[in-house]
């Protein structure tokens, strides 16, 4: 089987102005997180999309999804974790527990604050996972990157044309993602910010599709407006 898992454990703490997590707010006539399991719920080729979500939101999300998109028992809201990697394993759990995972199961895990993914990109994701294991979507960096460890002098300028901008989504053999988190010392666990990093972590490739300039991270204020215009400029 196919799953997505809408990652949307946030609360928006940078959008600022606002008491509503950024997953809620208000894109064009409908919530941000309503334009992204869109995407996912009308591809033939996945066949449950589970939404995790902050406990305290479960039934607002439930909500939520009967009056933008009707009783659909292929949308399966549950709560979300403490960290980006807590709640991916809740979403594994939960699939082990109701599907039961095969060596064919693959897991798409996408930011439910990213509502312009292509339906270009779920396909290349689903094939890359099939075939490889892992991949992320990601675009070539156009900006110069400057590390500085010590957050006041560069230390390094590293050559742009070797980097690249992450997206999302980020798919896996959910099986092989399974085993790698369960083989994780709490000193590598403790350093995750990002599913792929685990298999870079055990010297797995992670294998690259091509994202879109368009598929943004609603973070920002200024996020929102962006993608208000993109909306308007007929992109859905």
């Amino acid at each position: 089987m196919i799953f997505a898992a809408i990652l949307a454990g946030g609360i928006g703490s940078r959008m600022g102005g606002t008491d509503t997590p950024k997953q809620f707010l208000t894109l064009g006539n409908k919530p941000v997180i309503i334009h992204t399991i869109e995407k996912f719920v009308i591809n033939e080729k996945i066949d449950k999309t589970i939404v995790l979500i902050p406990k305290n939101f479960i039934n607002h999300t439930v909500n939520l999804i009967k009056e933008y998109i009707g009783e659909n028992g292929d949308i399966i809201v549950i709560e979300g974790g403490e960290t980006r990697n807590d709640t991916i394993m809740n979403s594994i759990s939960y699939i082990e527990e109701n599907f039961g995972i095969d060596d064919e199961s693959i897991i798409l895990t996408h930011d439910s604050v990213r509502p312009f993914v292509t339906h270009r990109i779920i396909e290349d994701n689903i094939s890359a996972a099939r075939k490889y294991g892992a991949c992320d979507t990601v675009i070539p960096a156009t900006d110069t990157i400057v590390e500085s460890v010590n957050g006041r002098t560069v230390e390094s300028i590293p050559v742009r044309d070797y980097y690249y901008q992450g997206q999302t989504p980020q798919s896996f053999n959910i099986k092989k993602l399974f085993n790698l988190i369960n083989s994780l010392t709490e000193e590598e666990s403790n350093i995750l910010t990002d599913a792929c990093k685990i298999f870079t972590l055990k010297d797995e490739d992670v294998y690259l599709v091509d994202g879109e300039v368009t598929n943004i991270k609603i973070t920002y204020p200024y996020d929102l407006k962006l993608a208000n215009t993109i909306l308007e400029d007929g992109h859905d």
